[in-house]
Order: structure tokens, then sequence, then C-alpha cells
């Protein structure tokens, strides 16, 4: 079971260079974790797009549903965040030495108290991870 950092998920629902990997974990056949922090930022990358031009505002809403409907079958399990989770990502920060950012933190954080590896496409919070020891696996 793999903690799901929000760029996996975005590769999962619209087409990119890594989506048949980002297929492979979010379909996992022992299951996928994300947080409600995952839901929130999930629907920022995707309204992101549409607002861009990048993505038609009906496929958006396509993939919206998709989304939750996946969540509601329950293809992922949700991993809650716990003051503990927004302490640990604190001290982290805290620390200035990586290039760590708020939301990037917290789902860290989420994972590691949860004993989970996390996957992700965005090299700095693998090397963030790495920093920390937070077991991850990266696929990009």
């Amino acid at each position: 079971m793999y903690y799901l950092d929000t760029s996996v998920l975005v590769a999962f629902y619209l087409p990119e260079a890594i989506s048949s990997k980002a297929q492979r974990f979010c379909t996992a056949p022992d299951g996928a974790v994300i947080s409600w922090l995952s839901e929130v930022e999930f629907h920022s990358a995707v309204s992101r797009r549409v607002r861009m031009k990048e993505l038609h505002r009906d496929d958006g809403l396509r993939v919206f549903s998709q989304f939750k409907a996946h969540i509601a079958d329950r293809l992922y399990r949700i991993a809650p965040a716990e003051q503990r989770d927004y302490r640990l990502a604190l001290d982290w920060l805290a620390t200035f030495d990586t290039p760590l950012r708020t939301l990037d933190a917290l789902h860290l954080a989420i994972a590691f108290s949860h004993d989970l590896p996390m996957v992700t496409a965005d090299k700095v919070l693998a090397r963030s991870a790495k920093r920390f020891g937070v077991r991850h696996k990266s696929i990009s």
C-alpha cells in the first residue's frame, strides 16, 4: 500500500508522460491511500488546467466526477491528517534545509505517520522525503 502524492493522481486522470506508471499505483490490488488534502490539491490542479485552457471545462467536470466516484467506490483509502502531522510538517519546514513547501510537507508527514511509502512524480518532494527518512518511490 502506498500514499499517493497529488502529482500521481493528476497523471492518473489526465494524460501525461507518466500516466501508465501512475495507473499502476492508483489501481494497485493492495490499495492506494490519499488524504483529504489530496482531494483539494487535485481539484486545484484540474481547475488550473481548465483556467489555462489546457482542458475543456466539461472534461474537467468529468474528471471531478470520476475522481469522486473512485473515492465513493473506495478505490482509495483516506488517511486523516492529524495534529501530529501538522507539527511534524512544521518541524521539517523549520530545518531550512529543503525547498519543501507547506502542502508537500504535510503530505510527507501524513505518509510518515501512517508508515506508508509515498509515491510521487515531484523530484523536489522525493529529495525531501529522502532527507527526512520518508520511504518513497519516484515515478518521474
